[in-house]
C-alpha cells in the first residue's frame, strides 16, 4: 500500500533522527536527507535528468563556475531551484545568495534553501522575478508543523501546482509572521498590546502604575487563556470523564485567582509597605555609583515591588519579593530571567551590590 504524504515525511524525519550524528559534510547531508526528500517525499526521479538536474548551471548572468545544487524540471522548464547546506548549519540570507542570482535568470517561481532538516521555501511576492528575502513557508523535519504539510504536498510530482503554491504564499508569509508576533506577545507583551486590552476593560486613566498592573494582569490572562484552550482540547479528546483540570501549564505561583485580579479603584489591592520603600532606598544607594538617582523608579505589583531604570518596563533592575515569610531579592539577568536571593533583612541587599551594578551595566 502506498504511504500517505505525511507518513513519507515522518519516515524521513525518523531517518534524520537516526543518522544526524554522522552528517559531517554537505555531500553526506544531500545523500542521506535531501535526495530522499526529493525522491521519496516529493516523488521525483533523482536519476532522471529531465526531472532533477544536479549541479545546475544557468546560461547567463551568474558568476563563472557557480552552480545551484538541484533544479527540478517539468516540461523542459526549471520549476524549483534548490540550494543545500550541511545538516546543523543555520540557514541565512547569505546562503541564499546563489538562489537570488539564479532566480532572475531562470523561469523558476520557487526556490528551496535546506540543511536537510529545515526547508525554507521562497518565491517572488515582493517584486516579479526577484526572489523574496524571507521565506513564505518553513518545513522543519525535527518539528513538523501540520499547517505546512498540505502546502509542501502541492510540490509533489503527482500534484505539482506552482500557481496554487505561489497564490497561497502571500497569505502564508503574513500568517506565519503574525503567529510569530502573537507568540512573542504571549511571552512578553509590549506596551501597545497591553494598552489595547486595558483600554477596553478599564475606564479610568491609564497612569504608569495602572499600566504596570495591567502588564501583569494581561500576561496572566494570556497564560490562562492558553491553559483553558489546552484543557478544552484535552477534555474533548479524553471525553466527559476527563478530570476538570487536565493541564496546568503556568507556574502555580503565577496562577491567577480569576476574580481577585479585577482592578478595584475604591480599595487598591496593591499596598506599598514601609519595608519595600526602605529596600528601594537601599537599591538606590547602591546604584547611584553608576547612574543618576533620578533615573531609578519603582512600580509596585501584587506579587513583587519592581525597581526600574528610566521607569521603563523593558529595563527592570531588580524585584523585592517581601510579601511572604521568606523575603527575596530578585536579581535580573541579561536574558531578563530572575535569580532569587533569599534575604532576612533589608540590609542584606547590600551584599548583592555587585550583581545590581552588573544589571545596570546591561542597559548602559
Amino acid at each position: 500500500m502506498a504511504m500517505d504524504f505525511i507518513d513519507r515525511l515522518q519516515a524521513l524525519a525518523k531517518k534524520l533522527e537516526q543518522v544526524k550524528e554522522t552528517l559531517a559534510t554537505e555531500e553526506a547531508t544531500k545523500n542521506a536527507l535531501v535526495m530522499p526528500f526529493l525522491h521519496s517525499v516529493l516523488g521525483y526521479d533523482v536519476f532522471d535528468p529531465t526531472e532533477v538536474i544536479p549541479e545546475f548551471t544557468a546560461d547567463t548572468g551568474t558568476k563563472k563556475g557557480e552552480k545551484v545544487d538541484y533544479a527540478l524540471m517539468k516540461d523542459g522548464e526549471v520549476q524549483i531551484l534548490i540550494e543545500c547546506k550541511k545538516y546543523g548549519e543555520q540557514l541565512t540570507s547569505k546562503h541564499a545568495s546563489q538562489l537570488f542570482r539564479y532566480f532572475s535568470v531562470t523561469r523558476a517561481r520557487l526556490a528551496i534553501l535546506t540543511n536537510g532538516a529545515q526547508y525554507e521555501f521562497y518565491t517572488d511576492l515582493d517584486a516579479p522575478n526577484k526572489m523574496d528575502e524571507k521565506p513564505f513557508l518553513t518545513l522543519d523535519l525535527e518539528d513538523i508543523d501540520e499547517h505546512a504539510v498540505p502546502e509542501v504536498k502541492k510540490l509533489t510530482k503527482s500534484s505539482f501546482d506552482v500557481e496554487s503554491v505561489v497564490g497561497a504564499a502571500g497569505e502564508l508569509k503574513y500568517l506565519n509572521q503574525i503567529k510569530k508576533l502573537l507568540s512573542e506577545q504571549f511571552k512578553d507583551p509590549e506596551e501597545d498590546f497591553v494598552r489595547f486590552f486595558a483600554s477596553r476593560v478599564y475606564s479610568g486613566v491609564l497612569t504608569a502604575k495602572v499600566k504596570a498592573q495591567f502588564l501583569e494582569i494581561t500576561t496572566k490572562a494570556l497564560k490562562q487563556f492558553l491553559n483553558d484552550s489546552i484543557n478544552e482540547r484535552l477534555k474533548s479528546a479524553m471525553g466527559s470523564d476527563a478530570p476538570s483540570k487536565v493541564a496546568e501549564m503556568v507556574e502555580p505561583e503565577e496562577a491567577v485567582q480569576a476574580d481577585s485580579e479585577e482592578l478595584d479603584t475604591e480599595k487598591p489591592k496593591i499596598v506599598t509597605t514601609e519595608e519595600e520603600l526602605e529596600g528601594y532606598n537601599v537599591v538606590k544607594a547602591i546604584l547611584r555609583q553608576r547612574v543618576d538617582v533620578g533615573r531609578i523608579a519603582y512600580r509596585d505589583t501584587q506579587s513583587y515591588f519592581g525597581v526600574l531604570l528610566d521607569d521603563n518596563n523593558r529595563k527592570p533592575l531588580c524585584r523585592l519579593r517581601f510579601n511572604a515569610k521568606q523575603k527575596y531579592l530578585s536579581i535580573i539577568k541579561v536574558d531578563k530571567s530572575e535569580e532569587r536571593k533569599p534575604i532576612s533583612s533589608v540590609d542584606d541587599i547590600f551584599s548583592f551590590s555587585e550583581d545590581l551594578l552588573k544589571t545596570v551595566d546591561f542597559y548602559e
